[in-house]
């Protein structure tokens, strides 16, 4: 198969590390591959339970404030 399922490629996320490998470099490399996969972010959203009422809230309120930033920048974007 030419591709794994998301969830099979978290579980394998492997770094080989060889002579002369810098271990600050590994490290590094392994961060990015966590980043990529979303390992992370879903770690923290599972760290305590919401509500889906909370979440939906949550998702609102961050839509809105996209909303006005992205108005704020058109207004300062047509003032020059």
């Amino acid at each position: 198969m030419a591709y794994e399922n998301r969830k099979d490629a978290k579980d394998k996320i492997r770094i080989d590390i060889t002579d002369g490998f810098a271990v600050e470099r590994a490290l590094k490399k392994f961060k990015r591959l966590c980043d990529a996969y979303g390992i992370v972010k879903e770690y923290r959203a599972r760290e305590a339970y919401q509500k889906p009422s909370v979440k939906q809230k949550e998702k609102l309120e961050a839509a809105e404030k996209r909303r006005k930033k992205t108005n704020s920048k058109m207004r300062i974007s047509k003032k020059i």
